[in-house]
């Protein structure tokens, strides 16, 4: 359980734009992973860091490259890669966050950070409260997100 990239913690990016990755995802992404991150935004409302391996494998880039000919696929990656870019987590824990990601995700001074499991996301505290509050889980949601999480089930 010590790698996983769980929970959630305050933090505050300087006046560069760099990000100081809380101590227990930094440690946790150096020690699984290494210091090469990929930093992007799938969404426009958050910022997303993935370890580099993550990514790579996420995005297909291990494979033959035959899915890069899907239309889809590659609107995808031109949209990603044109916001995104690889960094180094740095000797003090820091990541830069580049200026148009920063203002897609309106990251001011104080953002959270979200641990997703292989990834971290970096949000405007306020808009994910906004975020969260207008999209409630239902008991449908629970439902369906029981199947997808349940190993060995159908849909």
């Amino acid at each position: 359980m010590g790698n996983l990239l769980i929970g959630s913690y305050l933090a505050k990016l300087d006046k560069s734009g760099r990000l100081k990755i809380p101590e227990k995802f930094r440690a946790a992404i150096e020690e699984q992973f290494g210091k090469d991150v990929f930093i992007t935004s799938l969404t426009d409302d958050s910022v997303h860091v993935y370890p580099l391996s993550v990514w790579t494998a996420l995005a297909g880039v291990t494979r033959e490259g035959a899915v890069h000919f899907r239309p889809d696929v590659r609107v995808f990656m031109l949209n990603v890669n044109r916001k995104g870019n690889g960094n180094e987590i740095d000797t003090k824990g820091r990541v830069l966050i580049n200026q148009a990601l920063r203002d897609q995700a309106k990251l001011q001074s104080e953002v959270i950070v979200i641990g997703m499991t292989n990834h971290l996301e970096v949000w405007d505290k306020a808009r994910l409260d906004e975020k969260l509050q207008g999209q409630p889980l239902t008991d449908q949601d629970f439902e369906t997100i029981a199947r997808i999480m349940s190993p060995g089930k159908d849909e």
